[in-house]
């Protein structure tokens, strides 16, 4: 897919994408690096992935460094930050993009412990290195986003009622990024095709994503879906602090 931003629209632009080794965070990070940002890739573990997308970056001419970290570890999400300091000394632009639940193995908490507290964790943790002008991007889903109003599949719903308590979580944090002239903007994604929690909620619920698409028209793909998330880091911010992807009918707003 084409990038949405300009060439050289971020040049010196400093961006964090968390869970950016593959998928959607990785998408992402190339459009930024693309535009001219140093961008910083993070992943939990999938270094391999991660070296190699940063190696791609630098044999384009572009910055890359890669950080590993358990954001549901603060002294781990700590230790990022230091190095973001060290090696870009601040941050333009902070995608926060990592998130999880269905995972297998993980404790019955899990879910809440990553995607509403660990997200809270991050961005404070954040706010020392973003100045004035930067801008705070949360992701998430439509099917998190309405859970208080439109069920979701009960496969899913534990993730979705977790990601929407974070998302509440940090919403409540808007008055003080304004006070620091930091925007924040949620964008809320259908179902995307080709991403590991689309392929986990198909093998618990076979059909579940044709049934979506069928009922939506279509689903966006994982690069369009990155596309719409550089845009949002670099858009005038919604009235709602909300940018929606992709068909909104069959949800009602909460």
């Amino acid at each position: 897919m084409t990038n949405p931003l300009a060439a050289g629209s971020l040049d010196g632009k400093r961006v964090l994408v968390t869970g950016s080794s593959r998928g959607i965070g990785a998408d992402t990070v190339g459009y930024f690096s693309d535009a001219g940002a140093r961008v910083v890739i993070n992943y939990r573990n999938k270094e391999a992935r991660a070296n190699k997308l940063a190696e791609s970056i630098r044999a384009l001419g572009g910055t890359a460094i890669t950080v590993g970290a358990d954001l549901t570890d603060q002294a781990s999400v700590s230790a990022m930050f230091e190095t973001v300091k060290a090696e870009f000394g601040g941050l333009d632009i902070l995608v926060m993009n990592a998130s999880g639940g269905m995972e297998s193995g993980m404790a019955e908490d899990y879910a809440t412990k990553l995607n509403r507290d660990a997200q809270v964790n991050l961005l404070r943790a954040a706010l020392p290195l973003l100045s004035s002008g930067a801008r705070v991007v949360f992701v998430t889903s439509h099917q998190a986003h309405f859970i208080a109003t439109t069920p979701t599949m009960p496969e899913y719903e534990p993730v979705a009622r977790s990601k929407r308590a974070g998302e509440d979580a940090l919403r409540d944090l808007i008055p003080d990024l304004e006070a620091r002239g930091i925007g924040f903007v949620v964008v809320s994604g259908d179902m995307i095709e080709g991403t590991i929690t689309a392929t986990l909620l198909e093998r618990a619920n076979p059909g579940a994503i044709s049934a979506r698409k069928d009922a939506a028209g279509r689903l966006y793909n994982v690069s369009e879906f990155a596309a719409e998330i550089a845009l949002a880091a670099v858009e005038p911010v919604p009235e709602t602090n909300t940018r929606y992807v992709g068909d909104t009918t069959g949800f009602t707003a909460g």
